[in-house]
């Protein structure tokens, strides 16, 4: 049937075909990516109506604020993207969104550039389409935070490291280089995809001729270059974001055994769609695997090793140092797996299979944005989220109104619940600076005098045990200070929803001169407390 269908092809698919024509002639994948991010964005604007932004990207839009080398809790990528971006477009909800999506899509350009080293064609796009039936780029993306930032940078400097190794040239040589430092400042999770970089090439037949080359060491000195100013930021910092990092590294040999379970079942479920269609497209020539696999190219298979690497090194280190391993940390590195299964195919892959696939997932996509998207919202608002971002605006509109009439004065440093002063710091039109450093992020560190001086407002929700017995203990040091409560509701399409009750403090300003940076250096953790 599908070789039939290629031969006289049914109407409806006639657009489809002409559209798979054009993979070479180099629009068919550009319009596949924008009509992804266009209609995602789309869901993400709809399904989060009135819902506020994940706290992840309100962080990470916080810490760009101030460019830094490396930031306390997180290396420095995320915030440099967030920040960028913001420089040029505005900020608001779907203004952050575009950004998270647009990331996808760049994210699925780079895979392309690794699979079209390998097949041409309408197989470039399924590779694509398989992709997009997992949840890696839409709603892991919509995350932005340090795990979303490594969709796009895996695949490009798994493809630059591909075109290293294979031409052995200086410039490819330099773009590794580049290319895994950038992924080392994404998140340090990185360093798995640069040890199976390294444990490919020397696990590949062609292992001689490449490390008798230039190339590697090229890679690795310029990598060190690229880091460097991070690497220095560490070494003068006490290498905060190490310490953060170990603290998910604490667990016994069963609680590493059930980690390393739920990350594999979690990649399974993960790619469980795209396996089931491929199966279907494959049908009985899965029977012609391992004729595949002994016949794969050179490159392939150092993709391969590659692969396995990224799966393999998680899971000995959680295993060996008992850390936590959430498969969503890996999620960037699904599309080895994919470009290794259709790209790896010796026979034919029918035109039909791909339109059938394409047609699959803009059903998928319209079924979110028409059905989905509006359901959610509207639970959502009525129904809220732990986290209260339904009601971020709110909040943060309610305390800049309170903090006008008290002060007169534009509310410049904002603390309380991380989400919250992140969220306030975003949604308030005084755009005040989240005043706790990050190094004093998790130990609830007390403000100095002259903080408070210069004016200084602090927000929890009702219920946030931890945070409203912290501002018990900073009204103790503020002297002069208002405590004052409301109550926000949130409202979606003209409908009212659920409710919260937010709890502000507000130690107005002593001196007349303040700026937001000084209230934010001046923060410090000079009196710890303890639950």
């Amino acid at each position: 049937m599908a070789e039939r269908s290629d031969r006289a092809p049914s109407r409806w698919r006639r657009p489809f075909l002409r559209w798979l024509e054009g993979v070479e002639a180099g629009w068919a994948v550009p319009l596949l990516l924008v009509c992804f991010v266009v209609i995602w964005t789309l869901y993400l604007a709809i399904a989060y109506a009135g819902g506020g932004l994940h706290p992840d990207t309100l962080e990470a839009w916080t810490l760009g604020r101030n460019f830094a080398w490396g930031y306390h809790k997180h290396p420095p990528l995320m915030g440099w993207i967030a920040a960028s971006w913001t420089f040029v477009f505005p900020l608001s909800d779907w203004s952050l969104q575009l950004m998270a999506m647009t990331n996808a899509g760049l994210a699925l350009f780079c895979v392309d550039l690794v699979a079209r080293q390998f097949v041409t064609g309408h197989k470039r796009i399924l590779v694509l389409l398989l992709l997009m039936l997992t949840p890696a780029y839409q709603f892991h993306a919509q995350r932005f935070n340090a795990n979303a930032v490594l969709l796009a940078i895996w695949p490009l400097a798994t493809w630059c490291f591909l075109r290293a190794f294979e031409t052995r040239k200086a410039s490819w040589a330099v773009a590794v280089g580049c290319t895994t430092a950038l992924a080392m400042v994404g998140k340090y999770y990185s360093i798995f995809l640069v040890a199976s970089f390294a444990l490919a090439a020397l696990a590949h037949p062609a292992r001689r001729a490449y490390f008798t080359s230039a190339s590697p060491w090229i890679s690795v000195v310029t990598g060190l270059a690229v880091l460097s100013p991070h690497i220095y930021w560490l070494a003068t910092t006490g290498a905060s974001t190490f310490t953060y990092a170990m603290n998910h590294a604490n667990g016994d040999v069963a609680s590493s055994l059930g980690e390393v379970k739920n990350f594999l079942l979690g990649l399974a479920a993960a790619m469980s769609v795209s396996a089931a269609l491929w199966v279907l497209i494959a049908g009985t020539r899965l029977k012609q695997f391992r004729a595949d696999f002994a016949a794969m190219s050179p490159g392939l298979r150092l993709l391969f090793y590659v692969a396995i690497g990224t799966i393999v090194l998680p899971v000995v280190t959680s295993l060996g140092m008992g850390t936590d391993l959430p498969s969503l940390w890996a999620l960037q590195g699904l599309f080895l797996f994919v470009v290794l299964i259709v790209c790896g195919t010796r026979y034919p892959i029918e035109r039909f299979y791909t339109v059938n696939v394409a047609v699959i997932t803009a059903g998928v996509a319209l079924a979110a944005v028409l059905v989905a998207a509006p359901i959610h919202a509207v639970y959502r608002n009525t129904h809220g989220y732990e986290e209260g971002r339904n009601l971020y605006a709110q909040a943060a509109s309610g305390l800049t109104r309170e903090w006008h009439e008290l002060t007169g004065q534009p509310l410049t440093a904002v603390s309380g619940d991380d989400a919250l002063a992140f969220a306030t710091a975003f949604y308030s039109p005084d755009h005040p600076q989240y005043a706790r450093p990050f190094e004093f992020q998790y130990s609830w560190g007390l403000p100095r005098k002259t903080t408070l001086d210069r004016g200084w407002a602090a927000l929890c929700f009702r219920g946030q045990d931890y945070c409203n017995r912290w501002m018990e203990w900073v009204s103790a040091r503020a002297g002069h200070f208002v405590r004052h409560e409301f109550t926000v509701q949130a409202r979606l399409w003209g409908q009212a929803g659920g409710t919260r009750d937010v709890i502000v403090m507000m130690v107005p300003p002593r001196a007349r001169s303040t700026t937001p940076e000084n209230a934010a250096e001046d923060f410090s953790a000079s009196r710890r407390a303890t639950d």
